[in-house]
């Protein structure tokens, strides 16, 4: 599913200021939170929405990488980490900054938890379309977030443990009561997540992951096209607190070929034939993608822009073991230069079909003409 315009989803021009996207998310996200429409998918749907936007453009270089790029400039590799957000954590951040508190509905509390999924993963892998017909193996290298090999996610020093936090008692936030309403803010000792990590791994200082390169090899099946999307289950970055890891997205590019233009699964070519092939007839031999060559057989009389069907020797259909179909469309080429042979016999030519307005047939140049454009 393709996602909406995050300006579009807060209501807000591209060059609003930071203030004004505050203020659009506070108040849509008031209006649709959990809380207030119990039961509401598509509300909960259009709460998280509106958290995923906000915490984009609220954050300068996420948002300068969004308004050069799009979508895809947030969900790559390199900008991947803002996958996986909390939209409760988001929404009760900014309620905290403006009103000191973090839930005012009074109905909920939720601490942050230390388990989290870690974020999907994009890499843009670009193929020749040779390699898109008959399908090909890749190595690729991808920058992630892994598993801390010290202390195995957990943020610790090796022998020590996590402690909970002394401050909000291991709840995450803080409860007070205004009037008739009981409200809660995040935690700023162990900011939500009930626990502190007194002694951090000294490899990755507390955060359970580390920077690392993975290689993988790819199996890239026949068939594909710009836009297709390999999905490879637990390749993205390590999840948090033991959570599971995301996912890899390959998304596909095929690069434009010399010879051959693509429309789904049939190929399409032009090739050049000369006056006397289309005239008397001929054979070619065209090449394929898959290596080997066709005979395709030109009819006397051929004219130029004719197209011919080579059945099932385009593109392989994805996923299926049937092919598309090869267009070729003749081009007749009239050369620039001549020998002094070929110049005699195409006078000698012109001399037998006669120069005049009227052939043997008694017809002007304009109504023959007009037979060419009519059929006759």
């Amino acid at each position: 599913m393709n996602k909406r315009d995050y300006y579009e989803v807060l209501g807000v021009r591209r060059d609003a200021s930071l203030e004004e996207i505050k203020k659009a998310y506070r108040k849509l996200a008031l209006k649709y939170h959990p809380d207030r429409n119990p039961g509401n998918k598509e509300a909960e749907e259009k709460f998280k929405e509106l958290a995923e936007a906000y915490s984009v453009l609220s954050d300068p270089e996420k948002r300068a990488r969004y308004d050069r790029f799009g979508h895809a400039g947030i969900s790559s590799a390199a900008g991947a980490g803002y996958a996986g957000f909390d939209p409760f954590s988001t929404f009760e951040d900014l309620l905290s900054e403006f009103f000191g508190f973090g839930d005012i509905f009074g109905t909920t509390t939720r601490r942050r938890s230390r388990v989290r999924q870690g974020a999907d993963l994009r890499y843009d892998l670009e193929l020749t379309l040779e390699e898109a017909a008959q399908g090909v193996e890749k190595t690729i290298v991808i920058p992630r977030l892994e598993r801390c090999p010290t202390c195995r996610g957990a943020g610790t020093a090796p022998g020590t443990r996590v402690s909970v936090c002394t401050t909000c008692h291991g709840t995450g936030q803080m409860r007070y009561q205004q009037g008739f309403f009981t409200v809660s803010r995040t935690c700023s000792h162990c900011h939500g997540t009930g626990t502190l990590i007194k002694t951090p791994c000294p490899e990755c200082r507390g955060q359970g992951r580390v920077e690392r390169e993975k290689t993988l090899e790819v199996r890239i099946p026949p068939g594909v096209d710009t836009g297709a999307r390999l999905r490879i289950q637990g390749e993205g970055e390590a999840g948090t607190g033991g959570g599971p890891p995301g996912d890899l997205y390959i998304v596909i590019h095929v690069r434009e070929h010399d010879v051959f233009q693509r429309q789904g699964a049939d190929l399409y070519c032009t090739v050049p034939i000369t006056f006397s092939q289309a005239a008397l007839g001929a054979e070619l031999k065209i090449p394929t993608l898959l290596g080997d060559e066709e005979i395709l057989r030109i009819p006397p009389g051929t004219q130029s822009g004719s197209v011919f069907r080579l059945r099932g020797k385009g593109m392989p259909k994805l996923g299926k073991a049937s092919f598309g179909d090869l267009y070729v469309n003749v081009k007749v080429v009239t050369p620039t230069r001549l020998t002094r042979e070929q110049r005699r016999l195409l006078e000698e030519l012109a001399r037998l079909e006669g120069q005049s307005d009227a052939g043997d047939d008694g017809k002007s140049v304009f109504e023959k003409m007009k037979d060419i454009f009519t059929g006759q």
